[in-house]
Protein backbone atom coordinates (compact mmCIF):
# COMPACT_ATOMS: atom_id res chain seq x y z
CA UNK A 1 0.00 0.00 0.00
CA UNK A 2 1.61 3.55 -0.91
CA UNK A 3 0.40 6.61 1.20
CA UNK A 4 0.83 9.90 0.05
CA UNK A 5 2.09 12.77 3.27
CA UNK A 6 1.94 16.38 1.98
CA UNK A 7 3.36 18.81 4.25
CA UNK A 8 2.58 22.49 3.25
CA UNK A 9 4.76 25.30 3.84
CA UNK A 10 6.27 27.57 1.98
CA UNK A 11 9.66 27.82 0.02
CA UNK A 12 12.95 30.04 0.79
CA UNK A 13 14.67 30.89 3.76
CA UNK A 14 12.44 33.61 5.75
CA UNK A 15 9.93 30.49 5.71
CA UNK A 16 12.08 28.56 7.96
CA UNK A 17 10.23 27.41 11.25
CA UNK A 18 7.38 29.85 10.80
CA UNK A 19 4.29 28.92 12.25
CA UNK A 20 2.91 28.14 8.71
CA UNK A 21 5.87 25.77 7.61
CA UNK A 22 4.62 23.26 10.18
CA UNK A 23 3.40 20.82 7.72
CA UNK A 24 7.36 21.33 6.49
CA UNK A 25 8.68 20.24 9.82
CA UNK A 26 6.33 17.79 10.36
CA UNK A 27 7.30 16.15 6.58
CA UNK A 28 10.88 16.54 8.08
CA UNK A 29 10.58 14.87 10.97
CA UNK A 30 8.76 12.07 9.43
CA UNK A 31 11.71 11.44 6.83
CA UNK A 32 14.15 12.06 9.79
CA UNK A 33 12.28 8.65 11.61
CA UNK A 34 12.41 6.90 8.75
CA UNK A 35 16.03 7.97 7.34
CA UNK A 36 15.21 8.80 4.17
CA UNK A 37 16.36 12.18 2.35
CA UNK A 38 14.50 14.45 0.49
CA UNK A 39 15.49 15.33 -3.60
CA UNK A 40 13.96 17.57 -5.69
CA UNK A 41 11.16 16.10 -8.03
CA UNK A 42 8.42 17.82 -10.21
CA UNK A 43 7.12 20.70 -7.97
CA UNK A 44 8.42 19.24 -4.35
CA UNK A 45 10.87 18.27 -2.22
CA UNK A 46 10.15 14.01 -2.15
CA UNK A 47 11.22 11.02 0.34
CA UNK A 48 10.45 8.11 0.35
CA UNK A 49 10.14 5.26 3.05
CA UNK A 50 8.49 2.46 4.50
CA UNK A 51 6.73 1.46 7.93
CA UNK A 52 5.49 -1.59 8.32
CA UNK A 53 5.04 -2.83 4.98
CA UNK A 54 3.61 0.61 3.66
CA UNK A 55 5.20 2.37 1.13
CA UNK A 56 5.33 6.58 2.56
CA UNK A 57 5.79 9.06 0.01
CA UNK A 58 6.77 12.33 1.66
CA UNK A 59 5.85 15.40 -0.09
CA UNK A 60 7.11 19.15 0.18
CA UNK A 61 5.21 21.10 -2.36
CA UNK A 62 7.84 24.22 -3.60
CA UNK A 63 5.05 25.86 -5.25
CA UNK A 64 4.18 28.09 -2.13
CA UNK A 65 1.28 27.51 -0.16
CA UNK A 66 -1.48 29.12 -2.20
CA UNK A 67 -0.54 26.66 -5.41
CA UNK A 68 -0.12 23.52 -2.78
CA UNK A 69 -3.07 21.87 -4.88
CA UNK A 70 -0.72 21.95 -8.26
CA UNK A 71 1.60 19.21 -6.49
CA UNK A 72 -0.74 17.07 -4.66
CA UNK A 73 -2.92 16.43 -8.22
CA UNK A 74 0.20 15.77 -10.14
CA UNK A 75 1.67 13.18 -7.56
CA UNK A 76 -1.73 11.48 -6.35
CA UNK A 77 -2.52 11.09 -10.28
CA UNK A 78 1.38 10.14 -11.25
CA UNK A 79 1.76 7.56 -8.49
CA UNK A 80 -1.57 6.59 -9.03
CA UNK A 81 -2.42 6.79 -4.70
CA UNK A 82 -6.23 6.80 -4.00
CA UNK A 83 -7.15 9.92 -2.65
CA UNK A 84 -7.98 8.00 1.07
CA UNK A 85 -4.65 7.46 1.10
CA UNK A 86 -3.71 11.10 1.15
CA UNK A 87 -2.66 12.95 4.01
CA UNK A 88 -2.33 16.57 4.40
CA UNK A 89 -0.36 18.18 7.33
CA UNK A 90 -1.31 22.13 8.23
CA UNK A 91 -1.03 24.43 10.44
CA UNK A 92 -4.26 26.07 12.13
CA UNK A 93 -4.81 29.26 13.46
CA UNK A 94 -8.42 27.89 15.27
CA UNK A 95 -6.75 25.08 17.26
CA UNK A 96 -4.76 26.57 20.18
CA UNK A 97 -0.90 25.83 19.95
CA UNK A 98 0.15 22.64 20.10
CA UNK A 99 -3.27 20.88 19.37
CA UNK A 100 -3.27 18.18 17.12
CA UNK A 101 -6.82 17.19 15.28
CA UNK A 102 -7.12 14.62 12.61
CA UNK A 103 -9.77 15.02 10.26
CA UNK A 104 -11.08 12.72 7.38
CA UNK A 105 -12.24 15.07 5.48
CA UNK A 106 -14.13 19.35 5.59
CA UNK A 107 -13.33 22.31 4.24
CA UNK A 108 -10.49 24.49 3.78
CA UNK A 109 -11.53 27.08 6.34
CA UNK A 110 -9.88 29.81 4.78
CA UNK A 111 -6.44 27.75 4.78
CA UNK A 112 -5.12 28.63 1.33
CA UNK A 113 -3.67 25.65 1.01
CA UNK A 114 -6.17 24.01 1.53
CA UNK A 115 -8.39 26.17 -0.70
CA UNK A 116 -5.75 25.16 -3.50
CA UNK A 117 -6.25 21.17 -2.88
CA UNK A 118 -9.62 21.14 -2.73
CA UNK A 119 -9.75 23.31 -6.20
CA UNK A 120 -7.28 21.11 -8.12
CA UNK A 121 -8.30 17.78 -7.03
CA UNK A 122 -12.43 18.80 -7.29
CA UNK A 123 -13.67 17.84 -3.64
CA UNK A 124 -12.66 18.03 0.30
CA UNK A 125 -12.39 14.65 0.70
CA UNK A 126 -9.32 14.05 2.01
CA UNK A 127 -7.69 13.54 5.51
CA UNK A 128 -5.75 16.53 7.07
CA UNK A 129 -3.19 16.67 10.60
CA UNK A 130 -4.46 19.94 11.18
CA UNK A 131 -1.07 21.52 13.92
CA UNK A 132 -2.94 24.32 16.09
CA UNK A 133 -0.61 27.42 16.29
CA UNK A 134 -2.90 29.35 18.08
CA UNK A 135 -4.51 32.85 17.16
CA UNK A 136 -2.31 35.62 19.79
CA UNK A 137 -2.23 38.41 17.31
CA UNK A 138 -3.75 42.09 17.10
CA UNK A 139 -6.53 42.49 14.94
CA UNK A 140 -5.22 42.86 11.36
CA UNK A 141 -1.71 41.31 11.43
CA UNK A 142 -3.01 37.78 10.72
CA UNK A 143 -0.31 37.42 7.97
CA UNK A 144 2.56 38.23 10.33
CA UNK A 145 1.69 36.25 13.01
CA UNK A 146 0.83 33.12 10.37
CA UNK A 147 4.41 33.45 8.85
CA UNK A 148 6.13 34.71 12.15
CA UNK A 149 8.54 32.47 13.93
CA UNK A 150 7.73 31.02 17.63
CA UNK A 151 7.73 32.28 20.67
CA UNK A 152 10.27 31.08 23.13
CA UNK A 153 8.12 28.79 25.11
CA UNK A 154 6.32 27.74 22.09
CA UNK A 155 9.47 26.38 20.67
CA UNK A 156 10.56 24.79 23.44
CA UNK A 157 7.23 22.71 23.68
CA UNK A 158 7.34 21.83 19.62
CA UNK A 159 9.91 18.98 19.30
CA UNK A 160 7.43 16.85 21.44
CA UNK A 161 4.44 18.11 19.50
CA UNK A 162 6.03 17.62 16.03
CA UNK A 163 7.01 13.92 17.29
CA UNK A 164 3.30 13.35 18.05
CA UNK A 165 2.38 14.42 14.79
CA UNK A 166 4.71 11.99 13.15
CA UNK A 167 3.08 9.28 15.36
CA UNK A 168 -0.14 10.25 14.03
CA UNK A 169 1.21 10.25 10.67
CA UNK A 170 2.42 6.39 11.21
CA UNK A 171 -0.58 4.99 12.75
CA UNK A 172 -3.26 6.74 10.41
CA UNK A 173 -0.39 4.90 7.21
CA UNK A 174 -0.79 1.67 9.72
CA UNK A 175 -4.24 1.41 11.28
CA UNK A 176 -6.39 3.67 9.65
CA UNK A 177 -7.75 6.95 10.10
CA UNK A 178 -10.52 5.79 12.02
CA UNK A 179 -7.92 3.84 14.41
CA UNK A 180 -5.60 7.37 14.54
CA UNK A 181 -8.27 9.60 15.40
CA UNK A 182 -9.04 7.43 18.58
CA UNK A 183 -5.94 7.15 19.79
CA UNK A 184 -4.90 10.95 18.98
CA UNK A 185 -7.81 13.17 18.92
CA UNK A 186 -8.53 15.14 22.00
CA UNK A 187 -5.18 14.47 23.36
Amino acid sequence: MKYLIVGLGNIGPEYVHTRHNIGFDVADALAKSLDVSFSSDRKVWKAEGRFKGRSLVIIKPTTFMNLSGEAVRYWLGFLKIPQENLLIVTDDLALPFGTLRLRPSGGAAGHNGLTSIIECIGNERFARLRFGIGNDYPKGRQADYVLGHWTTEEASALTGRVETAVEIVKTFASTGIQAAMNAYNNK
